[in-house]
């Protein structure tokens, strides 16, 4: 082996591991375009898009290319009651050799099913396999996230499609890097990050901060291009934007007055003060739930539709024994009971629903309501997840976001504004940093030179 090419083995690949383009729709948006023939070519890929920008197109026309070329079927696997958005999106463009499996039968070669369900199919059948909105894995138990990641890996050719890659740090681009085969999480740690402080938060756990080290930069935005894609508006991949503008976005905070006294290390407070742990918060949630589904009654008033994100099943039940135009979505139901109340809201047969984001926060298409009231926890994913069922391309009007609190939980709010500006800028850096190593290609041109000896 010559010492030229000694050193291209050491190089990040940049190869691609798919096939050829031969299916595009015509009446696609030129950036949905680019990013099916990009994904189509490198054929184990992550597709970073935000929502509204046609990522089930995508994926449908990216499952199309991969049946005609090897005749074998494709699974797509989406959260609960998005399936049923495949198949409205297919009869729009003409991909009728579809179908939604709900207990591991199927005839059609495009096969969409749910993550709840994939116990009931075999990976050997398929050919490629597409997930939808994959960051909701976190989401789900250890057990059931390591059998998707199983599922997925024993099949040749694997894409994910999200919204939000990492809302909260790069590091979590190690998970879908592992697994989509290429370089693993703990590997990726130890090549481009560093630990920038390690403190003890409890008796038995450490959090470790890594950061991204100075002189890997670049390259770890090498590497991450040469297996994803990444875009919040068409101008990312310089395309034009203007039919994607969207409407505004309102938020209104209301805080509950927590009229009861609380109770901290066993001693009754005179004067309530802010949470400060996890204890403290849980405390005023339950001192203040008769006030805050009351309030939360109270602004759905004015409007036809509303969606109520609680966190606690009191809550829910609360608010729905108070207002009976309510329909409460449990975590106790059956997959059939959930997708049922879901996909009859979509369709505006429901017109109000109460429910929770780690359960229906991801990929549904919400546009025919512009209302929806939410009670903030600290994840930052799930808040964005939940409010861009609303707020996407395609709705029409403004969206009127109300957050009820109580006055001690100012610190959850603050939490949010910083994800959410932290979250802004490192989408800014991940879009413009991966998208400008797309065309960019180093030339070593300069001699090298040997030892005397």
């Amino acid at each position: 082996m010559e010492y030229e090419e000694f050193l291209e083995t050491k190089k990040h690949t940049i190869n691609n591991y798919g096939i050829e383009p031969n299916f595009i729709p015509a009446n696609m948006k030129d950036f949905q375009k680019h990013v099916s023939n990009y994904a189509i070519k490198k054929g184990r890929c992550a597709v970073f898009m935000d929502t509204g920008l046609g990522k089930t197109l995508i994926q449908l026309t990216v499952a199309t290319n991969y049946i005609r070329e090897f005749n074998k079927p494709v699974l797509i696997i989406t959260p609960l009651a998005v399936a049923f958005q495949f198949l409205r999106e297919s009869e729009k463009f003409g991909i009728d050799d579809i179908e939604y499996s709900k207990d591991g039968k199927y005839n059609s070669k495009i096969v969409v099913t749910n993550y709840e369900r994939l116990d009931k199919f075999n990976s050997n059948d398929f050919i490629c396999v597409l997930l939808d909105e994959s960051s909701i894995l976190k989401n789900f138990e250890g057990s059931i996230k390591a059998s998707i990641t199983n599922f997925m890996k024993k099949v040749k050719y694997r894409f994910l499609f999200t919204a939000t890659p990492s809302p909260n740090d790069f590091v979590e681009l190690g998970t879908s890097s592992e697994a989509l085969g290429y370089m693993g999480y703990m590997d990726m740690i130890s090549k481009f990050f560093t630990n920038r402080e390690k403190t003890l938060r409890s008796s038995n756990m450490y959090h470790s901060e890594f950061t991204l080290k100075p002189h890997a930069y670049d390259s770890f935005f090498m590497w991450v291009s040469s297996w994803s894609i990444s875009m919040r508006m068409p101008s990312d991949l310089g395309f034009v934007d203007n039919e994607y503008i969207l409407p505004k976005l309102i938020v209104n905070t209301h805080k509950i007055k927590n009229k009861n006294n609380m109770i901290i290390d066993n001693q009754i407070l005179l004067f309530n003060k802010n949470s400060e742990n996890l204890h403290e918060i849980r405390q005023e949630n339950n001192l203040t739930i008769n006030e805050r589904a009351e309030k939360s009654i109270e602004l759905s008033k004015n409007y036809d539709s509303t969606v109520c994100w609680v966190n606690l099943n009191k809550e829910g039940d609360l608010i729905e024994k108070l207002d009976k135009s309510y329909i409460q979505l449990k975590g106790s139901m059956s997959i059939e009971q959930k997708e049922d109340i879901l996909v009859n809201f979509a369709n505006n047969k429901i017109k109000k629903i109460i429910t929770k984001a780690s359960m229906t926060a991801f990929g549904l298409n919400w546009q025919h309501c512009n209302h929806t009231i939410y009670f903030p926890t600290y994840s930052y994913e799930q808040y964005y997840q939940a409010i861009r069922r609303f707020w996407r391309f395609g709705q029409k009007n403004n969206v009127i976001v109300d957050l009820v609190t109580s006055d001690g939980q100012e610190k959850i709010i603050e939490a949010i504004k910083t994800k959410t500006e932290k979250a802004i800028q490192l989408f800014k850096k991940l879009n413009s940093s991966v998208n400008n190593y797309k065309n960019k290609n180093e030339v070593f041109d300069k001699k090298i030179l040997l030892p005397n000896f």
